[in-house]
């Protein structure tokens, strides 16, 4: 039994007639007969009394009816989500979203796709970029913004934002009106840094490792928010990329770090040789031709 078998058993009881049904359908009255007698025969009972001179259904054909116009139905919405999906006027997006970054130009390429495409949703959750790729990779997210390098045996990948990261001091602090600072005259310091789940805490320690000192951290979070007030309250000192600067307050300065420099590379991942949806894949480029033409106008 197939679709077609029960959409022409409903067209013979909606004309009540074999001949109207196969003419309404551009079929011959033969070839439908033979479609029901197969119906009947598959399923081991008579679906119309043809004693009469007009087809009546038989109980089982009353039942078969029920449940034939449900399946009908179902086939027709399968068919429009379908076509909804294809030309993107559904669908679901999973991102995740570092909080130490500044999200405000990325969130206005969303909202731009959103624009275009008002019926895709999003998730957006904020989490470190260990967690986004291993998020990532177990397919609870379909995408991730993380700090690069990535496993490129398992992701995909395009970068869109490299810069560095500023030494942040709370003003009173002696070398606070210095233009530069080599990261080794922070061997005395306490830090305050980003938790563990984020791979500018492994960059940091790393870096101040090659400078020829392990950092001595006090305090940790996951919010740059908090790591400013800390800060400015001063409890230590921190180190935070370029771009969340800007947004600092008045309490707290930022200052160069050299020899060596700490950068750091964004980029979004979405996981190799594995399906990605529709509205996914759209956003991905939709999302690569932005950063180009923002890339171009500078």
């Amino acid at each position: 039994m197939d679709i077609k078998h029960l959409q022409y058993f409903i067209e013979v009881t909606n004309f009540n007639s074999f001949s109207k049904a196969a003419e309404h359908l551009f079929i011959t009255q033969p070839t439908i007969s033979k479609m029901i007698k197969n119906l009947e025969a598959e399923l081991g009972v008579e679906l119309f009394d043809r004693s009469r001179k007009k087809i009546v259904l038989t109980d089982a054909g009353r039942i078969l009816l029920e449940q034939a116009k449900l399946v009908d139905q179902a086939f027709h919405n399968l068919e429009t989500e379908l076509d909804n999906l294809l030309e993107l006027k559904t669908g679901h997006i999973r991102i995740g979203l570092p909080p130490v970054f500044d999200a405000h130009f990325f969130l206005k390429i969303i909202g731009a796709f959103h624009k275009v495409y008002p019926g895709i949703t999003f998730q957006l959750l904020e989490d470190g970029s260990k967690k986004i790729e291993e998020d990532v990779e177990n397919n609870d997210l379909d995408v991730g913004v993380i700090v690069m390098p990535t496993k490129n045996e398992v992701f995909e990948h395009f970068s869109f934002m490299e810069e560095d990261l500023m030494l942040i001091l709370p003003r009173s602090h002696p070398l606070a009106n210095k233009t530069e600072i080599h990261l080794s005259e922070l061997a005395a310091e306490s830090f305050i840094l980003f938790n563990k789940d984020f791979v500018l805490n492994d960059r940091i320690v790393s870096s101040c490792n090659l400078a020829g000192f392990h950092p001595h951290v006090i305090s940790e979070s996951s919010q740059w928010s908090f790591i400013e007030e800390m800060v400015a309250s001063e409890l230590g000192i921190s180190l935070l990329p370029e771009s969340i600067c800007r947004h600092l307050h008045d309490h707290v300065r930022a200052v160069n770090v050299v020899n060596p420099s700490i950068n750091w590379n964004l980029a979004i991942i979405w996981r190799r040789n594995q399906y990605l949806s529709y509205a996914a894949k759209e956003w991905l480029q939709f999302t690569k031709a932005q950063f180009s033409k923002t890339n171009l106008n500078r």
